[in-house]
């Protein structure tokens, strides 16, 4: 509960990785109570109702306990997202069964930010702020996987062979991948194919729905670029296992109602693609560290550039309209010796 986390109040101030993973983690879960309190006054369904609630409760939390970190220290509060960001008369852009994909998605995103946190966080009631953010998501998506496997809409990766005895690599061929004896896609190989195409089917179905409520032209073309984006990298990760008699996951399409009604604002939508884009960036890194075929390897470069492209181009248009809120950084020693220099030359 909120209400006995306990912040430190010592004299050990915040480290740059403190600093950084709150205000991203601040940020984020902003963002993330707008979207859920729009599903949440939509939902039908009374079981994916009370984990979209329970979802909400989490962000809700994990906001006031940054918030309790953050006063102490005198560091202002991010501006994130508010409900000025939602339309909260808006009708339904997304199907029940979507908000269950949705909640999947941003889960496995707060994982990666808060398991990594963890071991960089010096303070004890940081480090315990992460560790509990880490175990309390890992038990709503394990909530989400158990709603999904009784509705019969999880699809779970392929199952293999049991190995008969342990093997070692004996031919440099184990490498291949664009010509000559390639071997059958090995188990992370196929994990994170898969995972690949999991995240992008769900983020391609949030690109559908964004680019039709979306009011500038700008917004919906940079919107409907990423669709097209994401459907290519959808496609060649899927081809990858089907070469291989593989299925993959289905397209949620379908999901997206035909509302154009807008729903969130365009600096959200904008700001939760890049977001996306951005985790795919470290989606395509595990893949590539874990690949041990030539032709993966190339896959995922062009996908990571691809990625990087598109996000560059999204941080463009949100300093353009003013949206981007500047992340904390170090003292620019350069600006600070010509103020001092200026300063000087003012006295003289």
């Amino acid at each position: 509960m909120v209400g006995i986390f306990k912040p430190f109040h010592g004299n050990e101030k915040l480290t740059a990785a403190e600093i950084g993973k709150l205000w991203v983690t601040y940020t984020g879960n902003t963002m993330g109570k707008c979207v859920l309190s729009h599903f949440v006054k939509n939902v039908e369904d009374e079981n994916i109702k009370k984990v979209v609630e329970q979802a909400i409760d989490l962000s809700e939390e994990f906001i006031q306990r940054i918030e309790d970190i953050f006063i102490p220290e005198n560091f202002p509060i991010p501006v994130g997202f508010t409900e000025k960001d939602v339309n909260p008369d808006a009708p339904r852009l997304f199907s029940d069964q979507f908000y269950l994909h949705y909640l999947r998605y941003v889960c496995k995103a707060g994982l990666s930010i808060y398991s990594i946190a963890i071991p960089l966080m010096s303070r004890k009631d940081i480090r315990e702020f992460f560790a509990d953010c880490s175990t309390k998501t890992a038990n709503l998506i394990r909530e989400v996987n158990e709603i999904l496997m009784a509705k019969g809409s999880l699809t779970k990766p392929v199952q293999i062979p049991i190995p008969e005895e342990v093997d070692f690599v004996e031919k440099h061929y184990y490498l291949n991948g664009f010509m000559g004896n390639v071997r059958p896609l090995h188990a992370l190989e196929i994990t994170h194919l898969f995972d690949n195409i999991d995240n992008n089917v769900t983020s391609k179905a949030l690109l559908i729905g964004f680019s039709q409520v979306a009011k500038r032209r700008q917004i919906r073309q940079y919107l409907l670029r990423g669709k097209k984006i994401t459907n290519k990298h959808i496609m060649a990760n899927s081809q990858k296992l089907n070469n291989d008699n593989l299925p993959a996951p289905p397209l949620l399409d379908h999901l997206v109602t035909t509302s154009t009604v807008p729903t969130f604002s365009d600096k959200l939508m904008l700001a939760h693609k890049i977001d996306m884009f951005s985790m795919k960036i470290r989606a395509c890194g595990n893949a590539m560290s874990l690949n041990g075929r030539r032709d993966l390897g190339g896959m995922y470069a062009k996908m990571l550039t691809d990625i990087a492209l598109y996000v560059e181009d999204g941080a463009q248009i949100m300093i353009s309209h003013g949206w981007m809120e500047k992340p904390p950084q170090t003292v620019d020693r350069d600006k600070l010796k010509n103020t001092d220099q200026k300063h000087k030359q003012s006295k003289q």
